[in-house]
């Protein structure tokens, strides 16, 4: 499953905009003083970018994709890699683990595979922006809960990585990583979108649209309606930010 970089860099502002600033500054610290950090499903590298200024001058990034076009945008040490093989994700050496927008995507078995990985090099994990399933639109539609439940269906079907975990992903994360025995702390990061960002709830409803009536909604005319109500509608997309640190880690201190 792949992203254009157009729909990534409209979706950037409100990817920076939702992220816990807090979970965001322990990451940074978990990454040391000389990070070596993996972003897997990189993209163009907008984790990189939400990092900012949080992270030293001598930081080096092994962005991880699939589409080669995407990571020629990314920056970085440049992994064309099938995120299947986790086996062969470029874990050794690192200092943290990243992804933004992903672990909804893939399965429990793939999660599994990950948590392994992560607890046999004692490597943190930053996942960022799962969707959780929560969707809130202002003004309401009688279709609106419809139309969210047979996308909360949609979402937990193949993504290309088996059945996806969709709204349970940090959840299901989470449950992983604790019973490994990691540190995991949970904060909420919604996408927050007003009339400011009616350019991306216009390109954002067509998808919402599509995948729910694969799933078997009727989204016509919500979608119709919808679009109508841009100037004025605001919406919330639910999404979880997640850090796991392996045992000892301390990210609390100055």
């Amino acid at each position: 499953m792949g992203f254009s970089a157009e729909w990534l860099a409209l979706r950037e502002p409100a990817d920076h905009a939702a992220r816990d600033a807090g979970l965001l500054a322990r990451a940074a610290k978990a990454a040391g003083l000389r990070p070596v950090i993996v972003d897997l499903g990189c993209g163009t590298g907008s984790t990189r970018r939400a990092f900012g200024g949080r992270l030293p001058a001598n930081t080096v990034w092994r962005m991880v994709d699939a589409d080669a076009g995407l990571l020629a945008i990314a920056g970085g040490e440049a992994h064309p890699l099938d995120l299947n093989r986790v086996e062969d994700l470029p874990l050794q050496g690192a200092t943290l683990v990243t992804a933004s927008a992903l672990i909804d995507l893939v399965s429990a078995a793939w999660v599994e595979a990950l948590v392994a990985r992560l607890v046999a090099l004692r490597l943190p994990f930053y996942a960022a922006l799962s969707y959780d399933g929560v969707m809130r639109w202002d003004p309401a539609l009688p279709e609106d809960a419809v139309v969210t439940t047979a996308f909360n269906r949609h979402q937990r079907g193949e993504k290309g990585f088996g059945p996806a975990l969709g709204p349970d992903a940090a959840d299901h994360a989470a449950q992983a990583l604790r019973a490994a025995g990691h540190q995991v702390f949970l904060a909420p990061s919604p996408w927050r979108l007003g009339p400011a960002e009616a350019a991306l709830q216009r390109d954002l409803l067509p998808g919402i649209a599509g995948a729910a009536a694969e799933a078997g909604a009727e989204t016509a005319a919500w979608q119709q309606a919808r679009l109508g109500l841009l100037e004025q509608a605001r919406c919330e997309i639910g999404h979880w930010d997640l850090l796991s640190l392996p045992p000892g880690m301390d990210t609390t201190g100055g």
